[in-house]
């Protein structure tokens, strides 16, 4: 096996794994919560790695200017993005970057926009930085030409705006809703909060995982607006499931927002991990077979739920999603009560993220992660139809 033939492992090997996904529940439960991937490390990294252990280079991170780098490289060659490596700064993971950026442009009091349903933690940092959040849901439309059948309401974001909005943090590819932002959209947030003097964080840490039908667009590569407004936060521990290795960037294209981010405590880069610094820059250089080996399986993976569902649950809602790995189920027709989940759980032995994380007004729907082999994701649309 290699980055041409990635396989997931059975899954009595998958239950000695020691991360959060294959501990949280007993072995009789299939585990779709956490938000990694079941495929075996990119040779790359797995190379880096084990030189680095190998030679007892295990201290602490300092100087590496091969991030900026590849970075900038990785995104020219899938974007047609052209970064300034001068501007990539390494943080700990996204959620330590987006807390310290806000740290750098608000004061606890200070508003900020999402958009729910969105991803859990989106309410953590606002929390931990004392803001006050701005809530404009997605708007469910099933006519939509997004085929996510989820829209945003232009109005509503237009009147945060004005009323006042420091930050706008965006969810870019869109987790969970599998959404991926067109040009026109994201050129309206641009514009918006240039005329009303917001900063938008773009946390772009699904990106690499982008279907090819939906390409993504990242939001500084929109132009001289965009860079003079946004801030980009991303890693490459979705894309290349290397999350417990901790490392992260935050990327401006602007001189005015990156002198503002020397305000950043320095400490942000050292807290990061050596390992996870050189394995991302492994990832960036020399993990796209990988990924693209990825992607044919996701791709795979997202039309398998879609016949499974039809084949064996229908009442379960499911649009495919545009990118990355997280299904966005709609189980109102099951009729399982206040948090269906847990219920699925009970009955079915498998574990799906309740919706009601991502929105209180979300509490028939479910994410569920596919980023595992095709038998696993059998098993658990057969456990769920007997069940049911």
């Amino acid at each position: 096996m290699n980055d041409r033939n990635i396989q997931v492992p059975s899954l009595s090997e998958l239950h000695t794994h020691r991360s959060e996904k294959w501990r949280a529940f007993p072995h009789d439960i299939l585990p779709f919560p956490v938000a990694e991937m079941d495929f075996p490390v990119a040779d790359p990294i797995k190379e880096i790695l084990i030189e680095m252990v190998s030679h007892s280079d295990l201290g602490y991170l300092g100087p590496i200017p091969e991030m900026g780098q590849a970075f900038a490289g990785f995104s020219r060659r899938r974007w047609e993005w052209v970064v300034d490596p001068a501007q990539v700064r390494i943080a700990t993971d996204v959620g330590v970057a987006v807390v310290e950026v806000l740290r750098v442009f608000t004061k606890p009091g200070d508003k900020i926009l999402i958009s729910s349903p969105v991803y859990q933690n989106f309410y953590t940092w606002i929390n931990e930085t004392g803001l006050e959040k701005v809530d404009v849901p997605f708007i469910v439309d099933p006519e939509s030409d997004d085929r996510t059948g989820w829209s945003l309401d232009w109005p509503g974001i237009e009147k945060a705006y004005a009323d006042g909005i420091k930050i706008h943090l965006l969810c870019s590819p869109h987790n969970p809703l599998g959404k991926v932002f067109t040009v026109d959209e994201l050129t309206k947030f641009a514009h918006l909060a240039k005329k009303y003097g917001v900063i938008v964080i773009s946390d772009e840490i699904h990106a690499p995982l982008t279907f090819a039908e939906t390409p993504f667009i990242p939001f500084l590569s929109l132009g001289p607006i965009a860079e003079e407004v946004g801030v980009t936060v991303t890693a490459a521990s979705k894309g290349w499931n290397i999350a417990g290795l901790k490392c992260a960037l935050v990327i401006t294209q602007n001189e005015k927002l990156h002198s503002a981010l020397d305000q950043l405590p320095p400490a942000m880069h050292f807290r990061a991990s050596l390992l996870g610094a050189f394995a991302t820059v492994a990832a960036f250089e020399k993990g796209e077979l990988w990924l693209d080996s990825v992607l044919t399986a996701l791709d795979q993976n997202r039309i398998l739920v879609a016949n499974l569902i039809d084949a064996k649950v229908p009442d379960i809602g499911y649009r495919i999603p545009h990118a990355s790995y997280l299904a966005w189920f709609d189980l109102s027709k099951l009729s399982l009560g206040e948090d269906p989940t847990m219920a699925i759980l009970e009955k079915a032995k498998v574990a799906l993220n309740p919706g009601h994380i991502y929105s209180p007004t979300a509490t028939q729907y479910a994410r569920f992660n596919f980023a595992t082999s095709p038998e696993i994701i059998t098993e658990a649309f057969d456990r769920i139809a007997q069940a049911l």
